[in-house]
């Protein structure tokens, strides 16, 4: 069974980026979920799917790996590209339309 370590992503729903500082590792899944007829409920019976170990570097999860025997994959953070505006910009002449209130 192979460990994702990676760093969460801030969802589109907050604002801060307080849970994405901390790497986390969770475990791929060894076996598809089953659909149950009835009531199309899914379940599994692997239990390591819902274990999820938090680490405040990646060296320290790839330690626990390497000390575990775990088989791990880094997934490394994309940085977001950040697009410097100033207020300024609002009113230039090389504005597309003119602005207006």
């Amino acid at each position: 069974m192979i460990a994702r370590i990676f760093k969460p992503a801030k969802n589109a729903m907050q604002s801060g980026r307080a849970s994405t500082r901390e790497w986390r590792l969770d475990y791929e899944p060894e076996q598809p979920r089953d659909v149950e007829p009835l009531m199309g409920w899914t379940s599994s019976g692997d239990m390591k799917q819902q274990l999820s170990l938090r680490f405040d570097s990646k060296e320290e999860a790839v330690a626990y790996c390497e000390r575990t025997g775990i088989p791990y994959q880094v997934i490394e953070p994309k940085e977001p590209a950040r697009r410097q505006a100033a207020y300024a910009d609002n009113f230039a002449f090389r504005r597309g339309e003119p602005w207006t209130h």
